[in-house]
């Protein structure tokens, strides 16, 4: 189950003007579930994306890479679960290329405008005949609201659906930002198996869009990990379409930047937080802050060295306060000239460790009552800087083995 994570409600997600959204059950791996999404994108509308760093990318991300570096306006994204067509070869990137003409003539529009997205199971070819028999489906389902039956369209080991909304007014103009995600596991973006597509109808210029895409990234979802694997099909896309009629915004100068890149941060940040709650088998959500450093990088280089660990995240899980574990993560994050002296550490509100080692005030009844809630804060001090950062993580359960033991049966 999710820490305390319930499904998004629909009334809460508001439409964003110029995108609509499609779905339907193709059968693609598992019979009577949801798991072809089509999102239809106004004329004009502008797409860019941050993708895997894994080397062996499915061909989805491949194709989406090429046509993103070619154009930034495109009218539709199609979406599979249950299948990640990667390791395909020439195969795989030409079932990504028919299954784009497939949606090209369903909605009237150049191939080339069309973006593939794929997640689910590696080394198996993609079904390309269910996904062209489901999408007059997809078509005959598109409406603006349809933004929940998005976000569960998309989920593989998910529990629960992944959506947020953010409104807000640019110059007394109503603007829009609504995204889903989804995500459980094999999930350490690094862009960056993690799927994330926010939308805006705010008009961005495609440069500044490209710009806005890799901040929001850094700030939302390359600060979770689930298990430290960098899936091959990791994508976040950022969508403009210019539909609320609101003058371009082409310049970090322009003001209303600040407030669309807030709003969009806040919606990717609640996905990122959320991706991390549903964690394979979590139990427990966790907040690592990492203060004093020199850098934002090495910030988040220490936290993520901690989120990563299975050791600590075991004992997260036992709500068992070994804190030689914590400090092992801590020294083993490459940090050049790190005074251990200087290091401090909480869990909650509780100081157990002071200048490197055990606190004086500590005691392990108060570690095991601070490690006990469904919720936990991890807060570091090293010490050597003004620099921090935040990373999203959760524990490691029997059912993370059990889920991943079984993931193909």
């Amino acid at each position: 189950m999710a820490v305390n994570l319930l499904p998004p409600d629909p009334k809460a997600l508001s439409p964003v003007a110029g995108v609509e959204l499609g779905f339907a059950e193709a059968g693609i791996r598992r019979a009577n579930r949801r798991d072809l999404m089509l999102m239809r994108l106004a004329p004009g509308s502008r797409v860019a994306g941050v993708f895997t760093q894994n080397s062996f990318a499915a061909a989805p991300v491949q194709l989406c890479r090429q046509r993103l570096a070619a154009s930034g306006s495109f009218r539709a994204l199609i979406v599979n679960a249950g299948n990640a067509n990667c390791g395909t070869g020439d195969a795989g990137l030409a079932a990504a290329r028919r299954t784009c003409e497939a949606v090209a003539r369903a909605i009237g529009c150049d191939s080339g405008e069309v973006l593939p997205f794929s997640t689910g199971v590696i080394l198996e070819d993609l079904p390309v005949e269910r996904i062209e028999t489901a999408l007059p489906r997809c078509v005959a389902s598109l409406a603006a609201a349809h933004w929940a039956e998005a976000a569960e369209t998309i989920m593989t080991t998910d529990t629960v659906p992944k959506a947020a909304s953010r409104s807000l007014h640019l110059d007394g103009t109503g603007v829009t930002v609504t995204g889903i995600a989804k995500g459980v596991g094999m999930l350490q973006p690094n862009m960056a198996t993690m799927l994330a597509f926010v939308a805006t109808d705010a008009a961005v210029s495609r440069a500044l869009l490209d710009h806005l895409v890799r901040e929001v990234a850094d700030l939302s979802f390359n600060r979770v990990t689930v298990d430290g694997d960098t899936s091959t099909n990791d994508s976040f896309i950022l969508i403009a379409t210019g539909a609320a009629g609101a003058p371009e915004i082409g310049s970090e100068r322009d003001p209303r930047y600040a407030a669309l890149k807030s709003a969009v941060a806040a919606v990717a940040v609640e996905l990122a937080r959320a991706i991390a709650r549903d964690g394979e088998g979590a139990t427990k959500f966790i907040t690592i802050d990492v203060h004093g450093a020199r850098s934002g990088e090495e910030a988040v280089r220490v936290a993520k060295t901690v989120a990563h660990s299975p050791l600590v995240k075991t004992a997260f899980f036992a709500s068992d306060p070994n804190l030689g574990r914590l400090l092992m993560a801590i020294g083993n994050a490459g940090v050049a000239d790190l005074d251990t002296s200087r290091v401090d550490l909480y869990l909650g509100e509780v100081k157990v460790i002071a200048g490197g080692g055990r606190a004086a005030s500590y005691r392990e009844e108060d570690g095991a009552r601070a490690m006990q809630p469904a919720e936990i804060a991890v807060r570091i001090e090293l010490g050597r800087g003004d620099a921090s950062a935040t990373v999203w993580t959760c524990d490691f359960s029997y059912d993370y083995v059990k889920i991943n033991a079984e993931y193909r049966t």
